[in-house]
């Protein structure tokens, strides 16, 4: 199965991308830029979905849906936003086919022109803020705390499965609030949500800050962040929250009769992760025998795979299994008991390696006569032999401890590729030779941001939120500079 599956070492991109096609994740679409999420893809986005809904909704947060299609004049409100967005835009300009007259198929009949072009959701602040003004009146209206799961298309011209498609899956929060503080403290908490989610059920180690002023979103006052490390040593932004001050809420009149009886424009945020977590997930922690996923979001927990020569050992080994699968699922676990006889045991175990599942129990008839059965963990390829009385706890265990264990490897490569540097020869040295995030003094202006990210093709993936303050001077210009930022190349 991974056989002939490129190094890391040796081509990263192209070992990913063959990693998420023959993994059975995710495949190219005859739609240019799309992807087509297969089952098993999906199966870990279900998973990130299900765990996230539930964090959301114990934030106090509901879902909504809102219309896949914006009308043109709603982007032009908010400049920035507009700005941001409209090299990325699909438009749609007509509402009808019609069968051409030379018998050639169909054609956009002409005569259907739609009087405002509709754009197809690059992002929904602009249609949900318009209907914000509907729904908001008074302070007793807010917060309004909604959250959507959809999908969104950005015209992109270079994809990559997972981390860069023209149509992906996400969910947006939009929430209104009365204080400008409660809207802040809304931005933060959320950051804090992808951050824990990231780090407990990802096993992904991620850096928490504030994007520099270029790179915010379109329409944001402050844009957190959370940052994670490849194993390539590129940086991936794995999640956003956006602090939108009033911009929209001023856009699209949004506003509220306070207790004193005052109008005031309400305060907007917005925060969204999509399914490039799929592809962080891939990047942080798979080897060349294929994916290793975390536990906590593996479809398959465990794999058990039967060993036998007979009819009879055949039955006598699916008894046993199936009482031990039994067993787990009223632990919620997910097993899979594989007792396909097209393929042989060898064939199996290189598939669900492949395939990232956590922990594979093996049974052979002398595993039911001794009442044991090898355990094998995917992490480490480790192997040991059990009794499959009580075994129930020590996969429990296991699983927990594969989990922090891929957590700290994680961690571990994350601190041994971050480096201090205080001058750009040096800068430029490390990013040639190492890679990694690289802290450093920057003068805070965007026109040396620009510079650098021209010459390097690097840029300021965050303002640390636990950057200390300390006098430096900037790597570039020279100019005082009062704490250190995180530099990195970035998908």
């Amino acid at each position: 199965m991974s056989k002939g599956l490129p190094k890391r070492s040796e081509d990263y991109a192209q070992w990913y991308n063959e990693l998420v096609k023959r993994a059975d994740l995710a495949e190219n679409s005859a739609v240019r830029g799309c992807m087509i999420i297969k089952p098993y893809g999906y199966s870990i986005w279900e998973k990130m979905q299900r765990q996230l809904d539930d964090m959301f909704k114990e934030t106090g947060h509901q879902n909504a849906y809102f219309p896949l299609f914006i009308p043109k004049s709603y982007l032009s409100k908010e400049a920035d936003h507009v700005e941001g967005f409209a090299k990325e835009c699909a438009v749609v300009t007509h509402y009808r086919l019609k069968n051409d007259e030379n018998g050639k198929g169909v054609v956009v009949d002409p005569d259907a022109k739609l009087e405002e072009e509709l754009i197809v959701r690059p992002t929904s602040e602009t249609i949900i803020w318009n209907t914000y003004k509907n729904w908001i009146q008074s302070y007793r209206d807010l917060p309004l705390l909604v959250n959507q799961w959809a999908n969104v298309v950005r015209w992109e011209m270079r994809t990559r499965l997972f981390l860069r498609t023209a149509e992906f899956l996400w969910q947006e929060g939009h929430t209104a609030h009365a204080e400008k503080q409660e809207a802040i403290d809304e931005t933060v908490q959320m950051i804090n949500v992808y951050s824990q989610f990231a780090e407990e059920y990802m096993a992904l180690p991620v850096i928490m800050g504030l994007k520099s002023e270029s790179e915010r979103f379109a329409g944001a006052l402050e844009t957190y962040c959370i940052e994670g490390l490849m194993q390539d040593g590129k940086a991936l932004q794995a999640g956003t929250s956006h602090f939108l001050g009033q911009n929209f809420a001023k856009a699209f009149d949004v506003k509220f009769a306070a207790k004193d009886g005052k109008l005031d424009h309400v305060w907007g945020t917005s925060w969204g992760v999509s399914t490039r977590l799929i592809g962080a997930l891939i990047m942080a922690h798979s080897d060349d025998e294929g994916l290793v996923l975390p536990p906590k979001l593996a479809p398959i927990q465990v794999v058990i795979v039967p060993i036998y020569k007979s009819d009879e050992e055949r039955q006598n080994i699916a008894e046993v299994a199936e009482k031990l699968k039994k067993s787990l699922k009223k632990k919620h676990i997910t097993v899979n008991f594989d007792n396909r006889d097209t393929h042989k045991p060898g064939f199996k175990f290189a598939e669900w390696e492949l395939k990232g599942v956590p922990l594979r129990i093996a049974i052979g008839p002398r595993d039911l006569e001794n009442g044991t059965v090898e355990l094998a963990r995917r992490d480490t390829k480790e192997k040991q032999t059990v009794n499959i009385e009580g075994i129930e706890n020590v996969i429990e265990e296991t699983l927990e401890a594969i989990q922090s264990n891929i957590y700290n490897k994680a961690k571990q490569f994350r601190i041994d590729n971050t480096h201090e540097v205080d001058s750009y020869e040096e800068f430029k040295n490390i990013l040639e030779s190492k890679g990694g995030f690289i802290s450093a003094h920057w003068d805070g202006t965007t026109e040396t941001e620009e510079k650098i990210k021209e010459e390097t093709k690097a840029t300021i993936r965050c303002i640390p939120l636990d950057a200390k303050e300390e006098s430096g001077k900037c790597i570039y210009t020279g100019k005082p500079s009062n704490k250190r930022v995180l530099f990195a190349k970035a998908y």
